[in-house]
């Protein structure tokens, strides 16, 4: 009976034994299954490279792997840096070409230039002049140089004088002269007639009018000039190339840019005197041109300068509010002392028109001098002659191009041989 009750006791606890086992086997799997989960989610995020993870590392990885994963982060944004950083500095490299030529070129902008001498420029661009001699020079020479000089020939002279914008009473006096010396002198050589028309059209200039531009300083302080004139007669341009011709003769200049209706008109001046080195006052756009002619005259005896350049609006001579204007101008400038030269700028081209526009502007203002522009186109050269018999007033400068050392001090003799060539 102790037997059978032994054996009993043994089944039991074997049995217990056994369901313990199997109880503990279960809760191993339970557990190792959750363990086994990082071992498989893990690596694809943290290995990039897709190697595969070792059974033996599934207790370290997730504290083992993740500074390794964080490495090929931190090292990814070094390599790519450099990739993008790349561009940022081969650009400066390309561009650097572009600024330097910038650089050059505004500082080569206020770079002082020397003017050519004003002595002999009109002789110097006399092939220039030249073109027009074919209508005055040449026609003359032609016609006088026939073998009978019949009433007929002497008419035929007198319509290229007139064709020629030399005037009327210019004309009539001109071939009044030259029938009475070719009749008492006998003249019939080419020569002897070219030197007999040269000394005629010298008379008719008159080449004993003063011609010089009044720009030497006075003990009240700077030489004033007012430069005036019509609407696209080259007025501002004329006023920067005259400033050149100053500086040329010695003169310091400052300039005036009282041509307040026209915006670009200040710029044109400003970039004139910078090429001169010669100081541009200028007022805001619209502004009352007086005050600026005012303020230039000031600032011209403040800085002790030879010369003020006032370049004054362009207007059309039938406009008595604009021209009356004008007046206003020139009695504004002389509160600060006397305007030496008033310069009317004429077009050589318009002929007979250019007279009108002169008349009027002499009554509003005392003209001084005539300067005539684009006189080696189609000008036709006698408007020189009309233009002063016109006003009494000599033409002081003629303009031969668009150079900026095209405006030379005028040369009765030169001028002449430059039409009969």
């Amino acid at each position: 009976m102790e037997y059978v009750i032994l054996a009993v006791v043994i089944a039991v606890i074997a049995i217990g034994a056994i369901t313990g086992l199997v109880v503990s086997g279960k809760r191993r799997k339970e557990l190792d299954k959750p363990s086994q989960t990082p071992t498989i989610t893990a690596p694809p995020t943290a290995d990039t490279k897709g190697a595969p993870a070792k059974p033996t590392e599934t207790a370290a990885p997730p504290t083992a792997e993740k500074p390794e994963a964080a490495k090929p982060a931190a090292e990814e944004p070094a390599v790519a840096e450099p990739a993008v950083e790349q561009p940022s500095v081969e650009e400066p490299a390309v561009e650097q070409p572009a600024e330097e030529v910038r650089i050059e070129e505004a500082e080569a902008a206020p770079a002082i230039e020397v003017p050519e001498p004003t002595a002999g420029r009109l002789v110097r661009l006399r092939s220039r002049l030249s073109r027009s001699q074919s209508t005055l020079g040449k026609g003359l020479l032609t016609l006088l140089s026939r073998d009978r000089l019949d009433e007929d020939t002497w008419e035929e002279i007198e319509e290229t004088l007139l064709t020629a914008d030399v005037g009327v009473g210019a004309t009539q006096e001109l071939v009044d002269n030259l029938r009475t010396r070719v009749k008492v002198l006998g003249t019939r050589t080419p020569d002897e007639l070219r030197g007999l028309l040269r000394e005629e059209l010298v008379n008719l200039i008159n080449p004993e009018l003063d011609r010089t531009v009044h720009s030497v300083k006075h003990d009240s302080g700077p030489a004033v000039v007012l430069v005036v004139g019509v609407n696209g007669v080259g007025k501002t341009t004329t006023t920067g190339k005259l400033a050149r011709v100053l500086v040329a003769d010695g003169r310091k200049v400052v300039l005036g840019a009282a041509d307040t209706f026209r915006a670009a008109a200040a710029d044109q001046l400003q970039t004139w005197g910078e090429r001169v080195g010669a100081h541009t006052v200028r007022g805001p756009e619209g502004g009352d041109p007086a005050s600026v002619a005012f303020d230039a005259v000031k600032q011209g005896i403040a800085d002790g300068v030879d010369t003020v350049l006032v370049d004054t609006a362009g207007r059309l001579h039938t406009k008595t509010g604009l021209m009356d204007e004008l007046g206003k101008v020139k009695r504004v400038v002389e509160k600060h002392g006397p305007v030496d030269e008033v310069l009317l700028v004429l077009d050589a081209t318009t002929g007979q028109n250019g007279l009108v526009q002169a008349r009027v502007f002499a009554e509003v203002v005392d003209i001084t001098g005539i300067v005539l522009t684009k006189l080696d186109g189609t000008a036709k050269g006698g408007i020189v002659i009309s233009v002063q018999r016109e006003l009494g007033v000599p033409v002081k400068l003629i303009g031969l191009g668009e150079g900026a050392d095209d405006l030379a001090p005028f040369e009765p003799g030169a001028f002449v041989d430059a039409l009969l060539g």
